[in-house]
């Protein structure tokens, strides 16, 4: 027994010492060639750097919806906001719950104020004694920073004085010198640690935010702190202090999970990208791995000739492996928290812009290390086991057979060439019947595997074409050796063409939304000026207006919150109900602005008379909904009979750039169900001179007169052209994100392109220098490997044209259609589809000019010494 304890110990320990001799080899040959460990390393490190980014950015939003709290204090359960038809809610309500004993209340008023160069700020105020008292009886939950309100500067800002707070991440951008200048006055800013999590925001005390945002006496909402089982007995208390809808509308939070809902496609379409650009990575570091073993072939068959098993030989190289994944994947964990630091502002500004969401600061946990390198791993064990196998079953006399080799790739690369047709037949027979965003994602992910997997054999048929147009000797070699050159290439041309379909698609949806979204513009708005005043000065203004000789039109929009009832038959348990902005305009807007995606034939014969009512695009895109479909309202039943609160859609109009449900009703609808007639919005066109159009010099003066007469600020009259301006730049600030992680993801999949010339050239050093030494001049070489490596870019470049208006396509009439509601006309961007090119060829051009360079440099029997291909 002792014995055969003793034999078994031996022989695992002469095992590992001939796995530890096997590895010490291995890292002998990175010695004198640390390009082929370089070029895994690199490839696992980009992929995990863009994949930890949008990890660490996604989970951090996705936090925040759940872990936002009122500024400076704990999670509110409910919140009183104005009532229906109201901006805002009077102050006497937070008073009473005060002198009630509700100490579990805050008050809080927002709003955004206007800057003397014509930005604007978004102000929060709140009661911050009271935001004292809730955080110090919540200690055991504090801020995971620990973050107090005790750590701010209190007394200055309850002194009255003109003293507002911010993070400094925003202080060091908007107020570098410690002054924020409004129109209004002049601010004095402190700047506070972001871990405080005011994000964009800027804190004042209520007082002073009153005052800025003209609002005295008002508040925006009332939060309200109670444990969930007590709602009830809270709201009967409200109800007993009198507390009705017509001072306070009560509305319970979600604890994050209807901001999560609305904000699932945005994330998904962030991971889609990441994992877009992990699986270009991978690419370049499985292009590594293969040209590692390529070059070590000769130093296996020599170790398996010298009695290592091949058990061990493979130990050895998976060994090997898991050691690079684990260092490529702690360089890429470190450069992807630097790169999710740099793109939280982005996403915070289109969260916040879209969705009205705010991100708390970034965390980031070491749980993402350990789920990037076993993600790696598997994949790179998955791509690579493969190869492992080849070189340890290859028999031992035959070497490195090249014949065989290229035989064996051409097989491999049929079988590709099948499978991916295969993939694009299933994905054309399904996409018709996907009516869902979850599913047209994964076809769409189908129709990306299946795109670089044609790659390799449409680039020999294509060097085929182009042989019998070749003139005679080193031109025919040229093209001969060329596809011998596509075997190595493939891999790193798969993830360029993977990387240029992509950007180009892209960009097509991006230009393509832009050029949609101003034709929508030009339609939608009519008038010159577009004016929000306070809810109580509204009525003065439009009938000064109204009055004004100077105006050719008056404009009105009304709008509360509603529940919509898409289901009115009988059976009360299918009933579906969804929260709707309703929205009513005078009868000239609603006619000639609605941009009208499809209505019934009588629609205007019938709408202001008739029960019908329009339907945003995105509302109708994501229930289902049909023109002649009835739908009900929850806010006519005010008029007590009972089937006046059944409409019929009437028409379905765009609604670009706007992720919220939205319906509109005629005015004499609007009316009959006793809605607020005080509008909450006004527009107004003017004559100009000689009652022609006004001009654009004409509106601005009129505008600052307007803002002086009506006793407005500057922020609450916008132009016809601002609102254009800003809406563009919101939008190109929105897909600023997707933009940037399209732009990384052909860097990477250049890099991958350079350093996959770069290894080949070097690898062909003794043929070049064989046919050198047989007459052919250095500037000949130079050309005919220039010309090799662009032949086969330029075939790559000419694939991405289809393929990428293929996932444009997709991207465009499935992917954002389902995903956010927006029907977009696919336009082709010519110079985007040139820049990336233009990208894919400059990299060629310094990845072969560069070692060709090193190469004259070395004499000539130190080439024909390199070993070949």
């Amino acid at each position: 027994m002792v014995k055969t304890t003793v034999k078994k110990q031996a022989l695992i320990n002469g095992i590992l010492r001939r796995i530890r001799l096997g590895l010490q080899l291995f890292l002998a040959h990175y010695r004198h060639a640390p390009l082929q460990a370089g070029a895994t390393l690199l490839g696992i490190a980009l992929a995990v750097t863009l994949l930890i980014g949008v990890k660490a950015t996604n989970d951090n939003a996705i936090r925040s919806y759940s872990e936002a709290t009122e500024l400076l204090s704990q999670r509110a359960d409910v919140l009183l906001t104005a009532p229906i038809g109201q901006d805002t809610l009077d102050e006497s309500v937070y008073f009473a719950l005060r002198q009630a004993g509700l100490s579990q209340s805050l008050a809080v008023v927002n709003g955004r104020v206007a800057g003397k160069n014509g930005q604007f700020w978004q102000i929060e105020g709140s009661d911050l004694v009271a935001a004292l008292t809730l955080q110090k009886s919540q200690a055991s939950k504090d801020l995971e920073s620990g973050a107090s309100i005790q750590d701010l500067p209190l007394a200055a800002l309850l002194s009255g004085e003109p003293v507002v707070v911010m993070g400094q991440g925003l202080a060091q951008k908007i107020a570098p010198y410690g002054e924020l200048a409004l129109e209004q006055m002049t601010l004095k800013v402190i700047a506070i640690d972001d871990k405080f999590g005011l994000g964009s925001a800027i804190l004042a005390d209520i007082s002073l935010a009153q005052k800025l945002l003209n609002l005295k006496g008002q508040l925006s909402y009332i939060a309200l702190f109670s444990e969930r089982d007590r709602l009830p007995a809270l709201k009967s208390q409200l109800d007993s202090l009198d507390i009705t809808p017509q001072k306070a509308s009560f509305n319970q939070q979600d604890q994050g999970q209807a901001l999560m809902a609305l904000t699932r496609s945005f994330h998904l379409n962030l991971n889609a990208m990441s994992m877009l650009a992990f699986v270009v990575g991978l690419f370049i570091a499985y292009n590594g791995v293969r040209y590692s073993l390529m070059k070590r072939q000769k130093l296996l068959v020599q170790l398996l000739q010298q009695g290592m098993e091949r058990s061990v030989v493979m130990a050895a190289l998976m060994i090997e492996l898991v050691l690079l994944v684990v260092v490529g994947s702690c360089l890429g964990f470190i450069i992807g928290l630097q790169l999710s630091h740099w793109l939280q502002p982005m996403v915070a500004m289109t969260l916040e812009q879209m969705y009205g969401a705010h991100l708390l600061p970034g965390i980031w946990q070491w749980t993402w290390l350990f789920e990037a390198i076993a993600l790696t791993l598997v994949a790179a064990l998955a791509a690579c086991l493969p190869l492992y196998l080849d070189l340890t079953r290859q028999s031992l006399a035959q070497g490195a057979n090249r014949y065989q080799q290229t035989q064996a790739h051409r097989k491999t690369h049929s079988k590709q060439f099948i499978f991916a047709c295969i993939l694009l037949s299933l994905a054309a027979l399904l996409f018709p019947f996907s009516q869902s965003y979850d599913v047209s994602l994964v076809l769409l992910g189908i129709v990306t595997i299946a795109i670089p997997l044609l790659l390799p054999l449409l680039l020999h048929w294509g060097v085929s074409i182009l042989q019998p147009f070749a003139r005679q000797g080193l031109w025919q070699y040229l093209l001969a050796e060329t596809r011998e050159l596509i075997a190595p290439l493939s891999l790193a041309m798969m993830a360029i063409l993977l990387a240029l379909s992509a950007n180009v698609s892209m960009n097509t949806l991006v230009g393509s939304f832009e050029q949609t979204l101003r034709g929508w513009l030009e339609t939608r708005l009519h008038a010159d000026l577009y004016i929000r005043p306070p809810s109580h000065r509204i009525e003065a203004i439009q009938t000064q207006l109204a009055n004004d000789p100077r105006v050719s039109g008056l404009y009105q929009q009304w709008q509360i919150d509603a529940q919509l009832n898409l289901n009115t038959s009988n059976n009360t348990s299918s009933k579906q109900t969804v929260a709707v902005n309703l929205l009513s305009r005078d009868d000239y807007s609603v006619r000639y602005t609605s941009a009208l995606k499809e209505s019934l034939p009588t629609l205007w014969q019938s709408y202001f008379e008739q029960p019908y009512l329009l339907v945003s695009e995105p509302l109708a895109i994501k229930y289902h909904l049909q023109l002649g479909d009835s739908v009900a309202l929850d806010v006519l039943d005010k008029t007590g009979k009972s089937n006046n609160n059944k409409l019929i859609i009437g028409g379905i109009y765009y609604d670009h750039g706007n992720t919220r449900n939205e319906v509109i009703i005629s005015q004499s609808l609007w009316q009959k169900a006793q809605l607020p007639l005080q509008p909450i919005s006004l527009a107004a066109s003017f004559y100009g001179k000689n009652q022609a159009k006004i001009s654009d010099t004409e509106l601005d003066k009129l505008e600052a007169q307007l803002a002086q007469e009506l006793e407005l600020s500057r922020a609450q009259i916008y132009s016809q052209a601002k609102i254009k301006t800003q809406a563009i730049a919101m939008f190109k600030r929105t897909f600023s994100i997707t933009l940037v992680l399209n732009s990384l993801t052909l860097i990477v999949a250049a890099i991958g392109l350079f350093s996959a010339c770069l290894m080949l050239t070097q690898a062909r050093q003794a043929p070049l220098a064989r046919l050198y030494a047989l007459g052919v001049s250095r500037r000949a070489l130079r050309i005919m490997v220039f010309v090799q490596m662009l032949i086969v870019v330029l075939i790559t470049c000419l694939l991405a044209l289809p393929t990428g208006a293929l996932l444009g396509y997709l991207l465009i009439n499935k992917i954002t259609l389902q995903a956010f509601g927006w029907t977009i006309d696919m336009i082709w961007d010519w110079l985007a589809y040139g820049n990336a090119i233009l990208i894919a060829l400059i990299t060629c051009t310094l990845a072969v000019l560069l070692p060709l360079y090193w190469q004259t440099r070395k004499p000539l029997v130190a080439s024909l010494q390199q070993e070949t291909l």
